[in-house]
């Protein structure tokens, strides 16, 4: 065979396996794309705080491949918590014993499409931690468990009442028997930092599917400026802060003499 027709038929065998290859490649994106079962986000993946931020709400959507029930865990950033106990001595209430817990969500929210106990048994729900009950929240000490069941009760609770732990379930609401949403609420006082917004789909009691999807809680504008001073130079921001309250003092007084 001559040298052009040598290199005729390489350029064929490099086209072929070129197209292989593409085809290969287009069959597994299709299988990949086949095989999710639920697809989910959010309206917004950055919530930014700035000094007259009161609250937001953020829509999570998703669709699913067919019928089944979802479960949403909204989980905040995770830090170590002291939960003290006070108790009355000599007619003066002190705190009288402390637990710390570590690795505490600063946020924590679920939503259904229904109540929990009517589609998924208790072994899924500790596996995702679906529900408070369900939380996982370790002291960094061993303690019996009356003891570790009240101060986790009281943990729970001061979180509940700051509004960062929800009361009862949110509602998933299904468009149809495919598309879903439901809105997630972020009060004034909500932890900054990274969230997971998580989604399961639930077939038969089991977990079929489940996406995690990032949002970000972030300080912007002049308040993430005074923040930031306040945490890089502690000493100089205090020593500011007595000044401007003297000197506010000082000021309401002179307004009030010549009143």
């Amino acid at each position: 065979m001559s040298a052009a027709g040598k290199g005729a038929g390489r350029l064929w065998s490099v086209r072929i396996a070129g197209g292989l290859v593409g085809l290969l490649a287009g069959v597994f994106l299709a299988a990949t794309v086949w095989a999710q079962q639920l697809v989910a986000d959010l309206s917004s993946h950055l919530i930014a705080i700035t000094t007259g931020f009161t609250g937001t709400e953020v829509v999570l959507f998703g669709t699913t491949d067919g019928a089944g029930d979802v479960a949403i865990v909204v989980t905040g950033p995770r830090t170590p918590v002291t939960v003290r106990r006070k108790e009355r001595i000599a007619g003066i209430w002190i705190n009288a014993r402390s637990v710390r817990f570590e690795q505490v969500p600063g946020y924590y929210m679920v939503a259904t499409n229904r109540p929990l106990d009517q589609f998924v048994g208790r072994p899924v729900l500790e596996r995702h931690q679906i529900g408070l009950p369900n939380l996982q929240l370790g002291p960094r000490e061993q303690l019996a468990p009356d003891q570790l069941a009240l101060f986790r009760s009281a943990l729970i609770r001061n979180k509940q009442r700051a509004g960062l732990y929800g009361i009862t379930l949110g509602q998933v609401a299904f468009l149809g028997e495919r598309l879903f949403r439901t809105n997630i609420y972020f009060p004034a006082n909500v932890p900054t930092g990274l969230y997971n917004v998580e989604a399961l789909l639930i077939r038969d009691g089991e977990v079929v599917s489940a996406q995690t999807t990032p949002l970000v809680v972030s300080k912007v504008g002049f308040s993430a400026e005074i923040y930031d001073f306040a945490r890089n130079q502690p000493m100089i921001y205090g020593v500011a802060a007595v000044i401007g309250a003297i000197a506010a003092g000082w000021l309401a007084g002179a307004i009030f003499r010549r009143v």
